[in-house]
């Protein structure tokens, strides 16, 4: 499961991200840090002509390149500097770092770290590698909301998003290396130096506070075996599907939706999982809904009687499309659904997603429609 997380490990990791530029080179040991970087000014970027933008050789013509988006004053080099907490970043010398230096964005109200890179591509490659360690050990999100922008001989991290916003209009781009991101409508998404990563300017933040999203349309069928092609077999394992409106319990899994299906505005019910022996698993309701508003109705119910702890039964999400709709507890089937372009009801009180989710109203009041569920410890 990828869907615990630690934030003092995230936050380190993703202060650890204040990441370089695009370049040719093919891929080597990282220099010492005594290396200068290998950069010639003004020189377009060989991986995608957006990433380029201009290639400083030194932190002082980094600096006067950010300058042009956004502020950046009283540039620092001193590892001692008491702006920006330097203890979980990668050392200068490993990741193909020459040099590091810090600047404040006065108008941001926050510090903008930035590092020269002598191979751009080794200190991509060593990014994704750092990502894909994270991705085993279960933090599902990493590299998900890093902000690590890169151009050709640097790259930069801040501490504000709107910092990142700001520079994202520049030619710099945005490293993204986690496999289940992908770019949303109306960003631009570039070919990085190593397979498996993207470079855009969509700048993603869990503050909320990063680049607009808009939302596709929402998944439709015309019968239960329609939904059922639809979700199937990648998604939900529907081997085994009972097409019926009875109510099925499990141990481990119970509904939203109970012995009132009519009632519950569900035109046909499925249930898709192995059903035999006196405990099912696996199990996944397949709903085609004639009354989509009463459906979340009842599922909101469900939600606000499990925060108020008069529940205490193991409680499936809901998540929706536009005339049908999928209970489960299994956060792999849903993070598949989400691809999909199913959306999950929420109406949790003063719920909130970060920039980069997609989130938009439901059809009953205080619940939103999100592709966002908080990690689970």
């Amino acid at each position: 499961m990828r869907f615990k997380r630690t934030l003092t490990a995230t936050a380190a990791i993703a202060s650890l991200l204040t990441l370089a530029t695009a370049c040719e080179d093919p891929a080597k040991p990282a220099p010492p840090a005594a290396a200068a970087p290998a950069a010639t000014a003004d020189a377009p970027a060989q991986a995608s002509p957006s990433a380029a933008g201009a290639a400083p050789a030194t932190l002082a013509e980094a600096q006067a390149y950010v300058r042009k988006y956004t502020s950046c004053e009283n540039l620092n080099s001193d590892p001692n500097d008491s702006r920006v907490n330097l203890a979980g970043y990668t050392p200068i010398g490993t990741w193909a770092i020459t040099e590091r230096g810090i600047c404040s964005d006065q108008k941001e109200q926050g510090s903008i770290v930035i590092s020269m890179v002598s191979d751009m591509k080794a200190h991509q490659q060593a990014y994704k590698d750092d990502v894909t360690k994270r991705l085993d050990e279960g933090y599902w999100d990493a590299g998900l909301y890093d902000q690590i922008m890169v151009g050709k001989s640097f790259a930069l991290s801040a501490t504000k998003t709107g910092t990142g916003l700001a520079l994202a209009k520049s030619d710099l781009r945005v490293l993204v290396c986690n496999p289940d991101f992908s770019v949303p409508e109306g960003y631009k998404k570039e070919k990085a130096l190593v397979d498996g990563c993207v470079l855009t300017d969509f700048v993603n933040s869990r503050d909320g506070k990063g680049s607009p999203v808009k939302g596709a349309a929402l998944p439709s069928a015309g019968s239960i075996e329609e939904l059922r092609k639809l979700v199937s077999p990648k998604t939900v394992d529907c081997t085994e599907m009972l097409v019926t409106n009875e109510h099925i319990a499990s141990i481990d899994y119970q509904p939203v939706v109970g012995r009132d299906v009519q009632g519950a505005g569900v035109k046909q019910r499925a249930v898709c999982g192995k059903l035999g022996g006196p405990r099912p698993v696996d199990m996944n309701w397949l709903d085609l809904v004639s009354d989509m508003k009463t459906l979340q109705t009842v599922s909101k119910e469900s939600q606000l009687a499990e925060v108020g702890h008069q529940r205490s039964l193991t409680q499936s999400k809901l998540m929706v499309g536009t005339n049908v709709a999928v209970e489960s507890n299994n956060p792999t089937v849903r993070k598949a659904l989400y691809k999909l372009g199913f959306l999950r009801l929420d109406c949790e009180p003063g719920f909130s997603a970060p920039a980069g989710s997609r989130i938009q109203p439901a059809q009953v009041g205080g619940c939103v429609l999100t592709d966002f569920e908080r990690p689970v410890s």
